[in-house]
């Protein structure tokens, strides 16, 4: 077995799992083989050896270092460790034990004893040699040594980095050494062993990195060094032990492992029982000890815990059955996981366990006990206690538990602390303390209550009450247990029963203590004892026989148990008798007591006693015991006397200190109560409902400003002392105490000899004003100072001093000290080192003394002084810095960008809950100087229950600011200020101070109040505020403190007046607010008006409208109305002037509203006549009527003429229209005029009127268009023309260019002007302007690049009027010119060609014989030829039809006499080398009486029958019947532009009905000469028939071009 590898070695990593690499195996043996052998041969000096010894043990350790085995390192060959395991009785492997390793000389070397020899036979021979050789050699010899000591020293330094590497690498890759917290493989035993034994705890741990391990006792932190030969402890192969030499009782604990790296921290726990042998107990022997945990860093582990409690519980006050809970946060650096600290919870200093009444829980972060059901036991001072292995920290607070509400007003609280002091088998001591609220009345005494464990059956246990507080119950049950409770009577009732005690058994208390010692052993002392049981033996005397409590209600006796043997089944007798008689009397006659203990009752109260007691067993009973001294029955317990001289102390705003010298003489006191009383009520309340054992306690829950008296009285088992004396009264205000040291001392200014000091206020000021400041220097030389002196004797005020008298170019320390009424405090930290030397710059110097007020979450005052130093010039501004406190230097950025010249500044915009730090600098001409000192860190957050100042303006007009405080304390103050300078004088304010409320009055207020007004209340957390009173608030205030110095009642309306129906006239206003009491006086011409037919009044006291409403108004109501207000003090009045235009303004629309309504109950006009234009440019005249029926007629009159309409009028949609037109051509018919639409025109001017009527009366409604009315209209007109007009387009004619618009309609009275270029065009033959239908034409003739630009037409309407524009120019000017030329070629090819100028008639008839004649006109250039055709058949002029074409333009034709051969189709064609055109008729014959004349026709231009101007008239009409129709052949067509074909096709529209069919009725009769012949021509609309005459006088002068 000693050559095995034991299981707990094989998975470790210094054994050979790092190093199974051959090639690294080969290499160590081969350098330590070189290495032997260069050792055993080498020949150097004494250096060279020394070197190739550290060399090899550097070897050595980094072998041992990697974890190599050792036989590869060594030529001695090693042989195994031994291992020894653990067995329990049974042979079973329970642990190992590994043996401290004891290291051989050989390792200690690193040589065996062979090479030692060699290497002292080498020195010595060296030595030798060395004192025989010669210098030279030696040098050579030291060379040669000296080389090859490098190329060892470098070989082996490549190898043990290449052997790092390695290990490294396999570190890494070695999956059982990732890092991972610490974990028990094996745990360690508990033990139980005999004194003087030895006893050793194993544990093995894993984790990486290694953890370091450490062991507790009872959580101390076992010390081997602080308890020489006692401890040991060992580690090896990550096996851990604790080794314990000759236990002792004292080592009986509790033992912990801790183990601990950077991934957390875990323990194991074992316990260690020491036996001890009956009659071996030293009683001498002092308490086992405890070891003290210092403060400080974990030696074992290098880490050092701080731990802050934070967020913590105050003095707290419950009431009895409620529950409470107090907690902490706890914060514990650096956070460990799987760490956790001992938390434990103490209340009045003893520990406090789970239970039913208190639970404790750890939530990692924070601890918590929570109460769950409060008695006047949980009363005291708690202390939660978290332990860490660096120290402890504690946090404390007292907890009052007040009475619950009593079920019978005037009962006695409930008693308290029930507890058993003596539990026998068949009795036990029940004690309780009694309550501090006796109800007001004594209390009679107190029952006590009995319960047996598991059930719910409560008995009473003394059927009278017992004023003593200790009571022994008897008659119990051996064997079981109980719990108690007591209650307190008076004459009042009853009390709440107490808390019950906790459980007791009645059991012999031997047996009870043995039974408790085997439940813990390591907590008491266990003994070990043997008894022989003995028979038939009678029982011996008991021993120490003796009265160990005596009252008036019972006796208590107690006695030890015989010495002798014979103690099976003993039982006792108790005997009494009268002292001074020898009768003895036995107590207990049925039944023997079975303890040691017992208590007699009904004993004559005043008579003394002796008592013995006898032991009894099966065997008989035995002889008595010794008889006691004679006892006399009575309290041998007095109650205590009152405490005396009661001195209460200040303490803290709702407390005081409360101390008093005890009780003389007081036997078994078991505390204080204290009771304190408003000076002047006589109504006194507990202070504590627990007594106390110290003669000094704080009294919590006072109110804070008011005077107290207190009273002190003690309490014992009998009962509750006097009351001692009334305390002197006493103030509850916070105590004073000196103030804390100052702060951030600086230079302001430097001279040769004086240096100006500031400094801040201390962050404690003690309670009370500093009264003053004192300043200490010392002088530093070569940095050693010297000696504190006193800078000033009588104490400064302003945190600034110039100190005198120092030194040129010596360095000074400074410090400082505050004081109050209190006293002087500690002297500030010393200053930096400061060189006194006179300062030359010229900037100024820092500015000191920054104060901050009104912080809010968004803003804050920076308030500060001017510096000292002034610099060159005087300082005439400052700038202000800020920065986030924890931000970096170069964080620091400027608050205003303009220098401010005052000492205070108001910095908005900050982030809420950020904390900020400022500083300020201030400037001269010469530049910026130094800076402040930075501020305290301030966090932006609007404190809970801020408050701002208020204004105030009171009944009598006085205005104040008003600041309320609600953190006031007993030394508070209100200072106002202006401009953040305290305000002293009381000219202009008076400031008022009443409880929290500051107010400061306005004297006189003027233009000199305005400004900044601020309140800072002293004593409290920067409680602040400010007001800025400007001009215009002060215009404001002033003006309500007017109105409320003489009060009137508010109107919300001036007295007006309104007509209502019927033209009533109505006089009202409106009261704001005015009570049921208020009245009104209605005044006219200071004349009292009343309540009458003329004057109707109401007053609606709700709504506040007061009214009076007249019927109408004659001439004698003009003047001034008034209504007269008073609502008790209040008054206020309102009048309305009526007079002159303005009562006949209203008597005249008074009178229309009158006749209006009269109007209105027959067909009236709801809206009068009026006119509109629509968009076709309609005039259209209407009016809206109202109440009409069948019967009511409305008639249209113009200029007195009544008007018909041409269309029915429709009464249901309540409107009447009418358009304006034209009178007709159309004859008048019976008086009666038709109108219909036509242009607007000045005939329409005229006076238009609209009559309704019917049996209820009638209506007029008027509407003047004449003069300007006409003109307004036609504007209108204008306006509705010029916005439907088109926008100004570009067309090109044959002639030139031209520029045109459409409009809707035109109108001959439309003014509108053309303009090039923003002026007026004058014009000319050239540039002309005209209209055509709707279309407004500007026409350009023979355009050149002149004509190029802006043109504009412009609308005129009276009003603003309307332009169009276009722009003639650029590419629109050339494609209008190119498209002119072309046409204009085009017209001239068009006027040229030949033509047929005067049409033929398409049919002509005629009687046989008779002679024919036509002639129509020729045009064209050159002269067109003329040829004629007969059914398309050229023909040739002869004697029967005789063709002539004169002066190349007329062309005639004729027949001299015609007959039937003639009828036919005949067509002129005319022709030259622009174009061709002919002209076609038709000619029939018919049969008649010759007739020797011949009839000529002539046509006019659109080839219409023209008779000569000889014709009678008769013989016009008659008829000649035929179609014309137009048929020409053209060779030349002008095809007009799109723009042209599209503006004219409306007006082609419009012209196409009259001649698309145009019929012509000839019938041309020839009769002989002298027949009374007549021709009829019907109407033509083109011109008039005259006779025949010569075509060249007969042609008509428009077909002239």
């Amino acid at each position: 077995m000693s050559g095995s590898i034991p299981f707990y070695q094989k998975h470790h990593l210094h054994y050979d799992r790092g190093y199974r690499s051959k090639e690294t195996e080969a290499t160590l043996s081969q350098y330590q083989s070189s290495s032997s052998r260069y050792s055993a041969s080498r020949s150097a000096s004494a250096t060279s050896r020394s070197a190739s010894a550290t060399s090899r043990s550097r070897g050595l350790k980094l072998s041992s270092h990697s974890g190599l085995d050792e036989s590869r390192l060594s030529p001695v060959t090693k042989r195994a460790k031994p291992t020894y395991l653990a067995l329990d009785k049974e042979n079973q492997i329970i642990g190992y034990v590994v043996p401290i390793f004891r290291g051989s000389q050989e390792f200690a070397t690193g040589l065996s004893d062979t090479e030692e020899k060699r290497v002292r036979d080498t020195a010595a021979y060296m030595a030798r040699r060395d004192l025989f050789t010669s210098g030279l050699e030696m040098e050579r010899s030291e060379q040669t040594s000296r080389r090859e000591t490098m190329r060892e020293s470098a070989e082996r330094i490549s190898l043990s980095k290449r052997i790092h590497e390695h290990g490294e690498h396999f570190k890494r890759m070695n999956e059982d050494s990732l890092m991972h917290a610490p974990n028990f493989v094996i745990k360690p035993r508990s033990h139980t062993v005999w004194e003087n034994q030895c006893v050793r705890l194993h544990c093995t741990v894993s984790g990486w990195p290694d953890p370091r391990v450490v062991w507790y006792k009872n959580n101390v932190t076992i010390d081997p060094l602080a308890h020489p030969g006692k401890f040991k402890l060992q580690s090896s192969y990550n096996v851990h032990s604790l080794e314990i030499n000759r236990c002792d009782f004292d080592d009986t604990a509790q033992y912990r492992v801790s183990a601990m790296n950077s991934k957390g921290e875990l323990s194991a726990f074992a316990s260690v029982v020491v036996k001890r042998f009956k009659g071996e107990i030293d009683e001498s022997l002092p308490a086992p000890r405890r070891d003290v945990i210092e403060d400080g860093p974990v030696s074992e582990y290098g880490i050092t815990f701080k731990t802050h409690i934070v967020d913590t519980f105050g003095v707290s006050f419950g009431r009895e059955g409620e529950t409470m809970s107090l907690g902490c946060t706890v914060i514990i650096y650096p956070h460990l996981h799987r760490y956790q600290p001992e938390v434990q919870w103490y209340r009045d200093h003893v520990l406090l366990t789970e239970s039913k009444w208190s639970h404790m829980h750890w939530s990692g972060d924070r601890a918590t006990l929570t109460l769950t059901h409060l008695n006047k036991e949980d009363e005291g001072l708690y202390t939660l206690r978290v332990t860490t292995k660096s120290g402890y920290e504690t946090y404390s607070a007292y907890v009052f538990v007040r009475d619950s509400d009593a079920e019978v007003e005037g009962a006695p609280g409930a008693p308290l602390d029930v507890c058993c002091l003596d539990a026998n088998k068949d009795y036990i001591i029940v004690s309780w303390k009694q309550p501090a609220v006796d109800g007001g009345e004594s209390i009679l005494g107190y029952f006590v209550d009995r319960c047996e464990v598991g059930t719910n059956h409560w008995c009473q246990c003394n059927d009278t009450p017992i004023k003593f507080a200790r009571f022994p119950v008897t008659g119990l049950v051996e064997g079981r247990s109980y719990i108690f409770r007591v209650r307190a009577v008076n004459k009042s009732g009853m009390s709440h029963p107490s808390r019950v005690s906790e459980p007791v058994a009645a059991m012999d208390p031997a047996d009870r203590a043995r039974m408790r010692g085997t439940s813990a052993p390591w907590t008491g002392q266990i003994i070990v004892t043997e008894e022989e049981p003995a028979e038939g033996i009678v029982p011996g005397r008991p021993r120490e026989l003796q009265v160990t409590e005596a009252t008036k209600n019972y006796v208590v006796l107690s006695w030890k148990p015989p010495g002798e043997k014979g103690l099976e089944g003993v039982m006792y007798y108790v005997e009494k008798c009268v002292s001074g008689s020898d009768s003895w009397q036995r107590v207990n006659t049925e039944i023997p007591v079975r303890s040691p203990r017992f208590a007699l009752f009904d004993l004559a109260e005043g008579k003394s006693y002796n008592f013995r007691v006898r032991c009894c067993n099966s065997a008989g009973v035995g002889e008595p015991s010794d008889p006691t001294e004679a006892t006399t029955v009575g309290d041998k317990l007095d109650i205590p006397s009152a405490p005396s001289k009661v001195v209460p102390t200040r303490n803290t705003d709702t407390s005081v200190v409360v101390s008093w010298e005890a009780s003389h003489d007081a036997k078994e006191l078991v505390g204080y109560y204290i009771e304190a009383s408003l000076v002047g009520s006589n109504v006194w309340e507990p202070c504590n409902n627990k007594p106390v054992n110290a003669t000094r306690f704080i009294c919590h829950g006072l109110m804070t400003e008011e005077t107290y008296v207190l009273r002190v009285r003690a309490v014992n088992a009998a009962g509750l002392s006097q009351f001692s004396e009334e305390s002197e009264p006493v103030k509850v205000k916070a105590a004073i105490a000196s103030p804390t040291p100052p702060y951030g001392i600086s230079v302001l200014e430097c001279v040769r000899d004086a240096m100006v000091l500031a400094w801040k206020q201390p962050t404690f000021i003690g309670g009370a004003d500093i009264t003053g400041y004192f300043v200490d220097y010392r002088e530093v030389i070569d940095g050693v100072p010297g000696k504190w002196h006193e800078a000033n004797i009588k104490s400064v005020s302003e945190r600034a001093y110039r100190v005198t008298d120092l030194k040129e170019n010596k360095k000074y320390q400074f410090q400082v000290r505050a004081a109050n009424m209190a006293g002087v405090g500690i002297p500030s930290l010393p200053s930096d080192t400061f060189l006194c030397e006179e300062w030359t710059i010229a900037v100024p110097g820092p500015p000191y003394d920054l104060e901050i007020r009104e912080v809010r979450s968004d803003s804050l005052v920076l308030l500060w002084r001017a510096p000292v130093y002034q610099g060159r010039d005087p300082v005439n501004g400052f700038y202000i810095d800020i920065k986030e406190a924890d931000a970096p230097e170069e964080a620091w950025r400027g608050v205003n960008t303009k220098a401010t010249e005052k000492t205070f500044f108001k910095i908005k915009n900050l982030k809420e809950a950020e904390t900020y730090v400022f500083r300020v600098r201030a400037q001269n001409k010469a530049g910026v100087g130094k800076t402040s000192e930075v501020t305290d860190p301030v966090h932006a957050v609007t404190k809970p229950g801020t408050t701002e100042i208020v204004v105030d303006v009171d009944d009598d007009g006085v205005i104040s600011l008003n600041f309320e405080c609600s953190d006031l304390n007993a030394d508070s103050k209100f200072v106002w200020s202006k401009n953040y300078e305290e305000i002293t004088d009381s000219t202009r304010m008076t400031m008022e101070t009443k409880g929290n409320m500051s107010k400061a009055i306005f004297n006189t207020p003027g233009e000199e109040d305005i400004g900044i007004y601020s309140c800072f209340v002293t004593h409290t957390d920067g409680v602040s505020a400010s007001y800025t009173l400007s001009e215009e608030e002060l215009k404001k205030l002033l003006e309500i403190s007017h109105d409320h110095k003489f009060p009137i009642i508010p109107l919300k309306s001036e007295l007006a007046v309104e007509l209502m129906e019927k033209g009533r006239v109505r006089f009202w206003l409106q009261a704001e607010k005015i009570s049921a009491n208020g009245k009104v006086d209605y005044v006219f011409n200071d004349n009292l008006l009343s309540q009458g037919e003329k004057y109707k009044m109401h007053f609606d006291k709700d709504t506040g409208v007061i009214e009076m409403i007249m019927e109408c108004l004659n001439p004698e109501d003009e003047g001034t109305f008034t209504f007269q207000l008073q609502d008790g003090k209040a008054k206020n009045q309102s009048s309305l002037v009526l007079i002159g235009d303005v009562f006949k303004q209203l008597q005249k629309e008074s009178e229309f509203q009158r006749k209006e309504w009269f109007r209105k109950q027959g067909p009236h006009f709801i809206e009068y006549l009026s006119y509109e234009v629509t968009p076709e440019c309609c005039v259209v005249l209407k009016c809206k009527v109202g109440n009409m029926k069948k019967e009511t007629v409305a008639l249209w009159y113009k200029d007195g003429r009544e008007l018909k309409a041409d269309e029915h009028l429709s009464f249901a949609e309540g409107v009447l229209t009418l358009e304006i037109a034209q009178r007709g051509s159309t004859a008048d018919t019976d008086d009666d005029q038709v109108w219909r639409a036509a242009k607007i025109s000045k005939k329409d001017a005229g006076i238009y009127e609209v009559v309704l009527k019917d049996d209820r009366g009638k209506d007029t409604s008027t509407l003047n268009l004449t003069d300007q009315g006409f003109k307004d209209l036609m504007n209108l007109v204008f306006s509705v023309i010029a916005n439907s007009s088109t926008p100004l387009k570009i067309t090109s004619t044959d002639e030139g260019i031209r520029l045109y618009t459409f409009v809707n309609y035109y109108n001959d009275l439309l003014q509108v002007t053309w303009h090039y270029k923003d002026s007026a065009i004058a014009f000319s033959d050239r540039v002309k302007s005209g209209v055509v239908g709707e279309q407004l034409w500007l026409q350009i003739t023979e355009p050149t690049e002149k004509d190029m630009g802006k043109y504009a037409i412009e609308f005129h309407d009276g009003k603003d009027g309307l332009k169009r524009t276009v722009d003639l120019s650029g590419k629109a000017f050339d494609d209008a010119f190119a498209e002119f030329q072309r046409l204009k070629a085009a017209a001239i090819a068009e006027r040229n060609r030949a033509r047929v100028a005067g049409g033929l008639p398409d049919v002509v008839t005629i009687q046989e014989g008779k002679a024919l004649n036509l002639t129509c006109n020729i045009s064209g250039d050159p002269v067109p030829e003329v040829t004629w055709l007969k059914n398309d058949r050229e023909i040739t002029s002869d004697e029967h039809i005789i063709l002539k074409f004169e002066s190349g333009k007329f062309a005639s034709f004729t027949i001299t006499a015609v007959n039937t051969s003639d009828s036919g189709k005949y067509s002129i064609l005319v022709k030259n080398k622009y174009g061709t055109e002919s002209g076609d008729f038709t000619l029939e014959i018919t049969e008649g009486t010759p007739d020797l004349g011949v009839t000529s026709y002539c046509t006019d231009a659109d080839g219409n029958v023209v008779f000569g101007p000889n014709t009678p008239k008769e013989k016009m009409k008659s008829s000649i019947t035929g179609t014309k129709t137009k048929k020409r052949k053209e060779s030349v067509t002008k095809t007009p532009p799109a723009e042209k074909m599209e503006d004219n096709k409306e007006s082609k529209n419009k012209e196409s009905g009259k001649k698309k069919e145009e019929k012509i009725t000839a019938a041309v009769s020839v009769q002989p000469k002298g027949s009374d012949s007549e021709q009829k021509v019907a109407e033509q609309p083109a011109g008039t028939a005259k006779d025949p005459e010569p075509a060249a006088e007969t042609q008509p002068e428009n077909t002239k071009k």
